[in-house]
């Protein structure tokens, strides 16, 4: 039967093995006192592991193939990374590995050690044709192991996305205020124009916008002028108005707007439509100066989600869901769902990065309260887990299960997801 060797790593880490009366092929009696800590980077796979080989103590590294000439065909014997290997863990012994100065690398031959069964029960987990690979088994479950497991899923998302931001950061030299207009521009994309967002947050950049902050009517024109909606022929007074001051501002700044045929609206309600969320998104950057700083003071939730309801949207698109397109009523305010959206994606995140980046811990507490405050997302895949039983009560735990999905089932990682090892270790 051949294993793939994450799957040796899992019976080694939890030792689902025969631990009692263990010999090397030297013959040679094996103790293992600690099994180490996996490696994720380059390098053997176990370090810091402890192992009474014969009457020594050993401390140092655990390497794991299918076969112990596998070393060489990993090329190990050539990496200096692996002269502090104590122990050789294979399912089959094949052949001797010899350290530089000429003494044997002892082998432990997992093969007979452990019933072959936990490897068919492992096979029919992650070949499983569910939405996910322990769909009918996760019920079974103690809830606290579950939310356990999606606690730190939630953490482990939030700390990826953390990253994104230090590394806009960086781009911009530290700038707080600029980097979170970068986002939160991107959230206001919605998925669906998620790039054309972002691609205007690039080529209009936050000081340029704050220059003209008292006056509505330029900080319109930038943003629809750059997003490529003012190339027209207009009737209409304001888009007349907007071209006129974009054709000023465009040549006083040497700008270069992104092309409309970025922007998607196919099988999107007028309200979801570009034209709208940019109007939106004019308002919000025209009621809220310095943001950034304003929201790392925010104690209430609900008082920041008033003010995203109450943007002062220009009156034109109250009966236009787009230039020169007339209608009689359109909602200029976002829905719930939309402004639930920036809070996740933007505010908790922000919370979250300038917590772990100002070592603030009252920031990082306030970003996951938050988030048990913000009602969860529904969808295709948080409907999937609902189905299977788990509880998805407020935004941490929809996070956290679009988190475990996307990384973790829809890769079948069972064997590195604490559900999973669960399951097969029972």
């Amino acid at each position: 039967m051949r294993f793939p060797e994450s799957f040796l790593h899992f019976i080694w880490q939890f030792r689902l093995f025969q631990v009692l009366n263990l010999f090397c092929t030297t013959g040679e009696a094996l103790y293992i006192l600690g099994v180490g800590m996996p490696n994720k980077h380059a390098g053997p796979d176990f370090s810091q592991s402890k192992l009474k080989i014969g009457e020594r103590t050993w401390v140092g590294d655990v390497e794991i193939h299918l076969k112990s000439s596998d070393w060489f065909l990993h090329g190990h014997q050539d990496d200096p990374g692996y002269a502090a290997v104590i122990l050789h863990v294979v399912y089959e012994h094949d052949q001797v590995i010899y350290r530089k100065d000429g003494s044997i690398i002892p082998v432990l031959v997992l093969k007979d050690l452990f019933p072959e069964t936990l490897f068919i029960h492992y096979e029919s987990l992650v070949n499983s044709l569910h939405s996910f690979p322990c769909e009918k088994q996760i019920h079974g479950i103690d809830p606290v192991i579950v939310n356990g497991v999606l606690s730190r899923m939630l953490i482990e998302r939030l700390a990826q996305k953390s990253v994104e931001v230090f590394d806009h950061l960086a781009k911009v030299n530290g700038d707080w205020e600029s980097t979170f207009y970068h986002f939160l521009a991107k959230s206001f994309g919605f998925k669906v124009n998620e790039i054309p967002f972002e691609l205007l947050a690039s080529s209009l950049p936050l000081w340029l916008l704050r220059k003209h902050l008292d006056h509505p009517l330029q900080v319109e024109a930038l943003v629809f002028g750059q997003a490529g909606f003012l190339t027209g022929a207009f009737k209409d007074v304001y888009p007349q108005q907007l071209k006129k001051e974009y054709q000023f501002l465009q040549k006083k700044y040497g700008l270069s707007p992104i092309g409309v045929g970025a922007w998607r609206f196919l099988r999107m309600r007028p309200q979801n439509f570009p034209t709208i969320r940019l109007a939106q998104f004019s308002a919000l950057l025209l009621n809220s100066d310095r943001l950034f700083s304003r929201l790392m003071a925010l104690e209430d939730l609900f008082s920041l989600k008033k003010m995203l309801q109450s943007l002062p949207v220009h009156s034109y698109w109250r009966t236009h869901y787009h230039f020169q397109k007339a209608t009689k009523k359109v909602a200029l305010q976002m829905g719930d769902a939309s402004v639930d959206h920036l809070m996740i994606n933007v505010v908790c995140l922000f919370l979250m990065a300038y917590g772990k980046y100002s070592e603030q811990a009252d920031l990082i507490d306030r970003a996951l309260q938050f988030l048990e405050q913000l009602p969860p997302e529904s969808n295709a895949i948080t409907r999937s887990y609902l189905q299977a039983g788990i509880k998805i009560d407020n935004a941490f735990f929809s996070q956290a299960v679009l988190q475990i999905n996307k990384y973790y089932c829809a890769q079948k990682k069972c064997l590195n997801c604490g559900i999973g090892i669960k399951i097969l270790n029972e």
